[in-house]
């Protein structure tokens, strides 16, 4: 979409001279000690974006037809580490404190705006456990609809592989009930974990019997197509040229 423009808090411009000039929609920031406004601004056919902790961002299409903005952010990034010892063949895994049904699984946690897959399990596992710990590869990806614990919206929980650095378990009180290194393959079999978590638990059970080049997608950092700016790409290892 071209011609969109960003309103300045004090424009002299009317809506339909924006309009008689081509441009095709207005953004609209209300801080949020200015949030009377927004009612204001709903008079004249504006909606809500989205917002963020000190404002909203308010939108009116001036375009013909249905807006072709863009919407929101629609899903949340969870991501989990798999802190795999390859020597023992055991893994780290916690127990969350809250949750009903204390199972297994890998620790993790919600992604910060900016922050990179690996950054995120390497730090949510070291907070979670103690534990430090360094990205290999991502396992898996799972995408949900609707998910309760992030208002409805879709949620995308990722798994890496991770290797440690450190052994010693110090595990947070608040988040954790138990912490321990549990050998991979009990962790594929138990009843006491997530379907997930076991599933992950047969691939890594396959990576160390066959090796990891078979289930790891390794990430590689790209130039992205926006000037000085940069991208991660994960993907399987391509062969070796011969």
């Amino acid at each position: 979409i071209t011609n969109v423009i960003q309103v300045p808090s004090k424009s002299h411009y009317s809506l339909v001279q924006w309009k008689a000039d081509g441009k095709m929609a207005v953004w609209l920031q209300v801080p949020i000690s200015l949030s009377r406004c927004a009612a204001a601004a709903a008079t004249h056919g504006f909606t809500f974006h989205h917002a963020k902790s000190d404002h909203s961002m308010l939108a009116l299409w001036l375009g013909e037809g249905e807006s072709r903005l863009p919407g929101f952010a629609t899903h949340q990034v969870g991501v989990a580490g798999a802190v795999l010892d390859e020597s023992t063949g055991k893994v780290l895994v916690v127990q969350d404190k809250n949750k009903t049904k204390n199972a297994w699984k890998f620790p993790g946690g919600l992604s910060d705006p900016g922050e990179n897959i690996g950054s995120t399990a390497v730090r949510e596992v070291f907070e979670e456990t103690g534990v430090r710990s360094k990205f290999r590869s991502l396992l898996s990806i799972r995408q949900q609809h609707r998910h309760p614990g992030a208002f409805d919206m879709s949620d995308m929980y990722l798994i890496c592989r991770l290797s440690p650095l450190t052994y010693d378990i110090n595990f947070c009180p608040h988040e954790c009930l138990r912490c321990e290194w549990l050998s991979v393959s009990e962790l594929a079999e138990t009843s006491s974990t997530t379907p997930i978590t076991a599933r992950v638990a047969r691939l890594l059970l396959y990576g160390l019997e066959h090796g990891f080049d078979k289930i790891d997608l390794t990430m590689e950092e790209l130039p992205a197509v926006y000037s000085g700016m940069l991208y991660q790409l994960y993907h399987r290892q391509l062969p070796a040229k011969s």
